[in-house]
């Protein structure tokens, strides 16, 4: 009988070992000129397929139920939606001109999109293609982050260099916060009380109180190359991860002091970032290499590259 239970923990523990970190789903990535998707197996990274979606493919994300995958297409000003399982392009609709980047509201699903061209954000619905609502905004908006009540939407501002912080569902600018130049994109904490964004030609991370739009902490990343991109917050956050464009590397930040603990070395020109749910894997596209570089959170260091298509962009990780 003790031999039995032995054999049914064992297997309990295998069972467990397997569906670990190290089980991590999809991985979706948009490759911006090859107009396509690589879908990569987060078990084996490898690509399992590729996927002909439109012209000029950047910002992904997924529904909040994960199942159906949003694809901006610059080129085409419209979304693709993707069916995760099948890989099949279900059908598009219009979003404006010039979608670059959106975010996924975690309550009604609707897409929240910068439309580059226009100096405006906007909301559709995904499941009709209907637009909700249009918001004119500052230059060249480009990141979009949403708080994780959906309470706030953050939408960047390239040129005029500010955090737009719109009420939801409102949808009323309720502080335009100037940043250092060119900011690319945010991300809240998880009360949504506090903001973190990157700006590109400034060199800096900028932490902010969104209630009041104080600017918190300023700090420069990396030196001259650094050009920040994307960014995101650890699970535990204590840490932010930061994608740092020129510099080719992902600097990992101390939430509190915004000043860097490691920076880890990854494929050129690093631009987008994806985290699995539970943490420990962040994929990176980095952009000039054609490459996706994984990074371990526990060990800070990249475990596996893999090729993917031309000028990857955006990645989101389905698991």
């Amino acid at each position: 009988m003790k031999y039995f239970y032995a054999c049914i923990i064992c297997l309990f523990l295998s069972a467990q070992v397997l569906a670990g970190p190290e089980s991590a789903g999809r991985i979706f990535v948009t490759n911006e000129q090859s107009n396509t998707i690589s879908v990569i197996d987060g078990n084996s990274n490898q690509v399992e397929a590729t996927i002909e979606v439109g012209k000029r493919p950047r910002g992904i994300g997924l529904s909040p139920d994960k199942s159906e995958l949003y694809v901006a297409l610059g080129d085409e000003d419209a979304i693709a939606v993707v069916d995760p399982v099948s890989l099949k392009v279900v059908r598009k609709f219009a979003a404006g001109s010039d979608p670059e980047a959106f975010a996924v509201h975690p309550v009604s699903g609707y897409l929240y999109i910068s439309n580059e061209d226009d100096a405006k954000a906007s909301a559709f619905d995904p499941k009709t293609g209907d637009k909700v609502i249009e918001i004119p905004v500052g230059l060249e908006p480009e990141g979009v982050a949403i708080s994780p009540d959906g309470s706030k939407v953050i939408i960047t501002s390239e040129s005029t260099n500010m955090l737009h912080v719109i009420s939801i569902p409102e949808h009323k600018i309720v502080n335009n916060i100037l940043v250092s130049a060119r900011p690319r994109a945010a991300t809240f904490s998880k009360d949504g009380k506090i903001a973190y964004a990157t700006a590109e030609i400034g060199g800096e991370v900028i932490k902010v109180d969104v209630a009041s739009g104080k600017i918190l902490k300023e700090n420069p990343v990396g030196g001259e190359k650094a050009k920040p991109k994307d960014i995101l917050l650890s699970k535990d956050e204590k840490r932010l991860y930061v994608a740092g464009g020129r510099a080719d590397k992902v600097f990992v930040l101390d939430v509190d002091s915004l000043d860097v603990i490691t920076a880890i070395p990854v494929g050129k020109r690093v631009w987008g970032l994806g985290m699995s749910t539970d943490g420990k894997r962040i994929y990176t596209t980095d952009g000039v290499s054609g490459t996706v570089s994984v990074i371990d959170t526990d060990k800070n260091e990249n475990v596996a590259t893999i090729q993917v298509g031309e000028f990857p962009w955006g990645v989101v990780v389905y698991d």
